[in-house]
């Protein structure tokens, strides 16, 4: 049958690449449908027009769609939240005076705090745990509303969400989004599913004191991601969290109210100072262990690893302690020796690319209290030089070491491990959108990148944006499973600085265009940083870490 062009609109999909004409106001589920495609472990959402959307919107005008499955971020960031729709329903019907905080992720999975005025056993969990299995079985409906805001506010404000409420006032915005399964409403930030029979997979364990959501892996939408254990890892979360309360700023609404206030300064100037304090305290536990020869910082890109062991080896001296800087850069193999990846380029991220006899033998005889030359690496030509550099450890020196590597035992293994002191520095955690609504720590470092790449490197946004996957590829593969090897973590986030990063990203983003792939991404961050009530960088100390990334520093990079 011949549609009526009068009511018609074409879609063109990406994924086929074919285009098809459907009825005005069709839902893209409706045009997936009609496309017959085959998609494994999908479609979960879409890019129309390289902006992100549910599979709830609605289609009036010609587009260009691509539907997106669980193996995408995307994709895999709706399932995820609408697990936390579902997880909080579930609560509320058990527990109608209960309060879930979704947290962080940790262990492949997201910990959850419950306050539910009795002790959340293993057995809590699991009636939790069943009542969200029969509200994926009831294959409800998921709905989304447009209202204007004063109407949202007062709707949450009668279900007593203050940190929603907190958030929606201080946005300015005309209309909220919400969504609504069965009557019970919630707010999300991003697209959702439209039917929870989609939440095929998901398992609740309890876990330290409250609970861990578990989750697909991207890789393999099939299995859940395997469980790790990341004890180090969660009490840096658990001492953030305890700052956050000691400030009363817990959620990105608590620190909108203080910039619109004027009172933010407080806030940069505590979350400073406690930066300060850790890095003096992790100086002091490595005077403590009077055997320590080589500090190694390890952490992934734009962690702030750099001003981390610039701060650190400040901190040393002051205590009596004389950093002497290694690059693990001057350890390269010649070029022709380097490792080569699947695509039969060189490796450079590899830790294979690096002259470990060399690096272990020369660490070996400084810490004899022998002599060597140190080498150098000449990138133009590829080539390990000899630098001329000759150098000699003394009694109250100590080698200190910054690099991707620097906590992969492999890289150290033929040095005594009672001379190594091991530091993990990363944005670990910052702050709550509101209680259901945690914030990517990545989109953190993703943002000062951007910056740092377009400020220092001539390198536009999409440029980084495009790099970015095979970046975060390196990190699964050589950083993120040895961070637990780390004798401390250093957090490296801190409550105010997503406010600081939109005065200089928004307007770098902006300029991402929209017709390319890049472009959904630069879309999500802007819209993403528009929560914050934005704060001029002209209040943060010279020291600052963030510095390393918005310019401005007295360190020298």
């Amino acid at each position: 049958m011949v549609k009526n062009e009068k009511n018609s609109v074409e879609i063109r999909c990406k994924n086929n690449e074919k285009t098809i004409k459907v009825d005005i106001g069709s839902t893209l589920y409706d045009v997936f449908q009609q496309l017959n495609l085959q998609m494994d472990y999908g479609p979960v959402s879409a890019k129309v027009n390289n902006k992100v959307e549910g599979l709830h919107y609605r289609v009036y005008n010609p587009k260009l769609v691509e539907y997106l499955s669980l193996s995408s971020e995307s994709g895999m960031r709706a399932y995820t939240r609408t697990l936390f729709f579902v997880l909080a329903m579930a609560v509320r019907d058990l527990y109608p005076e209960g309060r879930l905080v979704i947290g962080v992720p940790v262990s492949n999975g997201y910990y959850c705090e419950l306050v539910l005025g009795c002790e959340v056993t293993p057995s809590v969990v699991a009636d939790i745990e069943q009542r969200m299995r029969q509200i994926v079985a009831a294959a409800l409906p998921i709905h989304r509303h447009e209202v204007p805001t004063e109407q949202a506010i007062d709707l949450f404000s009668r279900m007593g969400s203050t940190s929603k409420v907190k958030l929606l006032k201080t946005l300015g915005r005309l209309y909220t989004l919400y969504y609504e399964i069965d009557g019970y409403v919630d707010y999300f930030y991003g697209t959702m599913l439209t039917n929870t029979s989609q939440l095929t997979l998901f398992a609740l364990e309890p876990f330290r004191g409250g609970l861990l959501l578990r989750t697909p892996s991207r890789q393999d939408p099939s299995q859940l991601g395997k469980a790790v254990a990341q004890d180090k890892m969660f009490d840096v979360f658990q001492e953030h969290h305890r700052l956050q309360r000691l400030l009363g700023v817990s959620t990105v609404g608590d620190f909108n109210e203080l910039v619109q206030r004027g009172a933010a300064v407080d806030v940069v100037n505590v979350s400073e100072a406690l930066q300060e304090k850790k890095l003096a305290l992790i100086a002091e536990q490595i005077v403590a262990r009077k055997t320590v020869r080589m500090v190694l910082i390890a952490g992934p890109s734009s962690s702030g690893k750099t001003t981390t062991c610039k701060r650190l080896s400040v901190q040393l001296l002051s205590s009596g302690i004389k950093p002497i800087p290694i690059s693990l850069d001057d350890y390269f193999l010649d070029r022709e020796l380097s490792p080569v990846d699947e695509r039969g380029e060189y490796d450079f991220e590899s830790l294979y690319a690096l002259n470990l006899p060399l690096l272990n033998e020369q660490m070996n005889s400084l810490f004899r209290g022998e002599e060597v030359e140190l080498p150098r690496y000449d990138f133009t030509t590829g080539k390990s030089l000899r630098s001329g550099r000759r150098l000699r450890l003394h009694d109250n020196e100590v080698l200190v070491v910054e690099g991707i590597h620097a906590l992969n035992p492999e890289l150290t293994s033929r040095l005594p491990a009672e001379q190594l002191f091991k530091v993990y520095a990363s944005a670990l955690t910052t702050i709550m959108l509101d209680d259901h609504n945690y914030i990517p720590t990545t989109d953190n470092r993703l943002l000062r990148r951007i910056i740092r790449d377009c400020k220092y490197r001539g390198m536009s946004a999409r440029e980084t944006l495009r790099r970015w996957p095979s970046v975060r590829e390196g990190e699964n593969k050589w950083i993120f499973p040895y961070q637990e090897n780390a004798d401390v973590m250093f957090n490296s986030a801190m409550i105010y600085e997503l406010a600081v990063i939109r005065t200089q990203a928004e307007s770098v983003l902006d300029k991402v265009p929209e017709n390319c792939d890049e472009y959904a991404e630069a879309y999500r961050l802007l819209k993403f940083l528009r929560y914050f009530e934005p704060l001029e960088p002209g209040a943060l100390p010279p020291t600052s870490l963030l510095r390393e990334f918005l310019g401005g520093s007295t360190f020298r990079y």
